[in-house]
């Protein structure tokens, strides 16, 4: 099981993230998110860090043009589609695409056949937010022949990653705020005693 730390926002943060043992670090391009980050200071922060680090960019509602530029620029691995977007867009993109559906309980699973091309990331619906709320949806509802295909996100933490590991079985986990002092501004504490756990499974 893989883990992608978002809401990256400075160059200290990144290290303490990829020397704790995520696989991949996200920036947020969405200038309303409280994590946003310019292009220019991601790709500074990108330059510290391991070529062995998947670095992934988070848009909502972004034209194709744009994305592949900013990925371009600031060297990203992987393109995050966190808004409405629909499946034509992912043949515009120049960068492997992660597509992000925001869940609730009135979510159709169905509607993830539409976008074969692409990664698939399960986030909690908010009506305020694109993400970054650090609730959780129903992972129970989850049909099993995807689970271990799904990058899974919403209020994971190291209060809840046992019963993840143990029922879910996700390929990745995508967390933000639980590791989070305040918006942005990752708790160093908090990172090693997620990984601490998380380790100790042996996944």
């Amino acid at each position: 099981m893989k883990v992608k730390i978002c809401g990256i926002t400075n160059t200290e943060d990144a290290l303490l993230c990829e020397s704790a043992g995520a696989n991949a670090l996200g920036f947020i391009f969405y200038k309303k998110s409280k994590r946003f980050i310019l292009p220019k200071t991601a790709k500074e922060i990108i330059d510290h860090l391991s070529p062995f680090t998947v670095k992934v960019g988070v848009f909502v509602n972004e034209t194709a043009k744009n994305i592949n530029s900013i990925a371009e620029f600031t060297g990203l691995n992987l393109v995050q589609l966190h808004g409405d977007e629909e499946p034509n867009i992912i043949t515009k993109i120049k960068f492997p695409v992660i597509k992000a559906f925001r869940v609730n309980e009135e979510f159709n699973y169905n509607i993830i056949e539409k976008f074969k091309n692409s990664y698939i990331l399960l986030d909690s619906l908010s009506k305020n937010a694109y993400g970054g709320t650090g609730n959780s949806f129903d992972w129970n509802s989850i049909p099993l022949k995807i689970r271990n295909k799904i990058i899974l996100s919403g209020g994971v933490s190291n209060k809840n990653i046992q019963y993840i590991i143990d029922n879910i079985k996700p390929a990745a986990v995508d967390l933000s705020s639980s590791i989070e002092d305040s918006p942005g501004k990752k708790s160093k504490q908090k990172v090693m005693e997620f990984f601490k756990i998380f380790n100790s499974y042996g996944v």
